[in-house]
């Protein structure tokens, strides 16, 4: 099993540019905010001993990629869902201001220009995303960002 380092060393191989760095500070952050967003509109729920129970498709990647993340480093782990926590928040606060309908246009073009967004600055750095050579990669793209802020406050991962 890798370990989180190996994990982060990988990513940054393909991320060595300063343009391709400071695109995905921007675009990593945005495209979780709104892939979470898309999915918070995909809800269900279920009945068990007369109590009826919600689950939306945003909770249950949160639960996944903790799961991920926890075998990796809990400090990472932690960040990770506090950073998930936002997220929600940020998408509870939209839901006051737009209906589904809105919500899941802007999520969508959101998505879709933050992954050009992406594109391009791999296009610059002259490497195809990470992703590529393993989905995982996915998920190691936001804790690799959440990694220099723990090496610039000095918090151990």
């Amino acid at each position: 099993m890798k370990s989180i380092y190996d994990w982060l060393d990988a990513y940054g191989e393909s991320h060595q540019n300063k343009i391709n760095k400071k695109i995905h500070w921007i675009c990593v952050p945005i495209i979780m905010i709104t892939l979470l967003g898309l999915l918070s509109l995909l809800n269900f729920s279920f009945t068990i001993n007369e109590g009826t129970y919600f689950i939306n498709f945003a909770g249950v990647l949160i639960i996944l990629a903790i799961i991920f993340y926890v075998r990796l480093s809990i400090s990472i782990t932690l960040g990770m869902f506090l950073f998930s926590i936002s997220c929600l928040e940020i998408i509870k606060s939209l839901e006051n201001y737009y209906d589904n309908a809105q919500l899941f246009q802007i999520y969508i073009v959101t998505f879709i220009l933050a992954w050009i967004g992406q594109f391009i600055g791999h296009k610059i750095e002259g490497k195809k995303p990470s992703f590529f050579e393993d989905i995982q990669f996915l998920l190691i793209g936001p804790a690799w960002l959440l990694s220099f802020i723990y090496k610039k406050i000095g918090i151990k991962y």
